[in-house]
């Protein structure tokens, strides 16, 4: 399995679940999880380039 795709896949995953999360009474919390899921996004997505 190549490396990256885990993370990617993952925070993929927990920011679509917290999107739509943000219309709800857990705005700040949801908020801040999308924020965490974006992260694993944008670094498992250099992991998968920088491992080619």
């Amino acid at each position: 399995m190549r490396e990256g795709l885990i993370p990617a896949v993952l925070g993929t995953v927990v920011t679509a679940s917290s999107a739509a999360l943000l219309g709800s009474r857990y705005k700040m919390l949801a908020t801040g999880v999308l924020g965490f899921g974006l992260a694993h996004v944008v670094l498992g997505t250099i992991d998968l380039f920088e491992h080619r």
